[in-house]
């Protein structure tokens, strides 16, 4: 769903302020605008009667009859993702000191939901998207097809092959990092939360998982790859595989994943992080509230929405990762405890 400008039934209109004065609505229209060709004394009293009655001009019938806008949407997944809202306001930061405002919708990782949505966006004529693709959104084709030449920016989940700036978090190298720390720990059968591999994200976050296994001569099993998992019902479901499994670590791709997996070492009474160790990706306001508190990779998400939108008034087409940064927390710090 987006979040649109909506007009109300008694907003009033240029036809309202011409009625008033007794004027066409041509002569109000020009008088707003600053035409020359009307006179001193109309111009202000159109202005004078314009704020009186709480004349608000439609910014998007206009940008329609122009073709073109000062509106940037934003789409993402899910806005009250500590992650997605801090990326909305690090671009909103930037794109509105360069007389932009930001039109946000969210698909609610539906790619139904992600395609009305960019259809909405092309009909309001914004001048950009940055885009942060829905779960299953398995390919590009949609975007391409939708935006045309509209420029576009993906962040965090990206189709490599779309034309545009991509910014991306450093997926691999902070999935390696993680997972070192969990064997820098004495955690020997770890498995990992991966996430959907539909996205290049979690692909690379799995890549990095495998790296530092085999980097620590431990070999990768298969079988404690938890994929398809990404909220909290999941990341329990994918806990109690885990415990079953002999696991006594689990480095999860995502946040909410990792909540779900503790949620189930708490029920079966297995000590964290004395007798399992728990690291997860983007540090969600939660992860330090919580007992244990969280060991995360934190995203920079804020920086990474700046990222983008200069992108976009850059006009850039690259590649720019943003770095991740290892917060170690209760739930993998076994070392302090005997």
């Amino acid at each position: 769903m987006c979040k649109r400008l909506y007009l109300c039934s008694d907003m009033v209109t240029i036809t309202d302020i011409a009625t008033a004065l007794g004027i066409t609505p041509s002569t109000v229209s020009r008088a707003l605008a600053g035409n020359p060709r009307v006179k001193e004394d109309t111009r202000r009293a159109v202005e004078e009667k314009a704020r009186e009655m709480g004349y608000e001009p439609n910014v998007v019938a206009s940008n329609l009859r122009k073709g073109q806008s000062r509106i940037v949407g934003i789409v993402v997944p899910r806005i009250h993702r500590e992650f997605f809202s801090n990326v909305i306001g690090g671009a909103e930061n930037v794109l509105n000191q360069a007389g932009y405002n930001v039109l946000i919708c969210q698909t609610l990782e539906s790619a139904e939901a992600e395609v009305k949505a960019l259809r909405t966006l092309k009909n309001y004529r914004v001048a950009g998207v940055l885009l942060s693709h829905a779960i299953n959104s398995l390919s590009g084709n949609h975007v391409r097809e939708i935006l045309g030449t509209t420029p576009l920016v993906q962040f965090d989940r990206v189709f490599p092959d779309l034309p545009g700036a991509k910014i991306v978090g450093a997926n691999c190298e902070g999935a390696f990092q993680a997972t070192m720390h969990l064997i820098s720990e004495r955690y020997r059968r770890i498995g990992t939360i991966a996430g959907y591999m539909s996205s290049q994200a979690y692909v690379e976050r799995l890549a990095g998982y495998r790296l530092a296994l085999e980097s620590a001569g431990i070999p990768y099993d298969p079988s404690i790859v938890y994929e398809n998992a990404i909220v909290r019902e999941t990341g329990y479901e994918a806990g109690l595989k885990a415990i079953e499994a002999g696991c006594d670590a689990l480095y999860s791709a995502g946040a909410f994943s990792a909540l779900g997996a503790i949620d189930a070492l708490k029920e079966k009474g297995i000590r964290v992080p004395e007798d399992f160790g728990v690291v997860g990706t983007s540090n969600e306001g939660f992860t330090s509230l919580m007992t244990p508190s969280l060991s995360t990779l934190g995203q920079h998400p804020f920086e990474m929405g700046e990222a983008a939108a200069r992108a976009f008034l850059a006009g850039s087409s690259g590649t720019e990762v943003i770095p991740m940064e290892l917060i170690v927390r209760q739930s993998s710090k076994r070392s302090n405890n005997g």
